[in-house]
């Protein structure tokens, strides 16, 4: 995974609604935030496999951050 895909995904994430990323569950969410990254760059599919598991790996700090910014 490139630097600029992981840019736009922390991107996404500091942008969307923190209760659309608290509300969904974790296949979802992995599933919404792909695509609202490959809306911002291209992904190969090795690439959006690659973020999949990556997003996975990080949902406990998502979910984090999005409740910090709720309260």
């Amino acid at each position: 995974m490139t630097p600029k895909i992981m840019r736009q995904l922390w991107s996404v994430v500091e942008t969307a609604h923190a209760k659309t990323l608290l509300q969904l569950d974790d296949a979802s969410l992995v599933e919404w935030l792909v695509k609202q990254t490959h809306t911002q760059v291209f992904l190969e599919p090795t690439e959006t496999d690659y973020l999949s598991d990556y997003i996975q790996s990080r949902l406990a700090l998502i979910r984090d951050l999005a409740y910090e910014r709720q309260c």
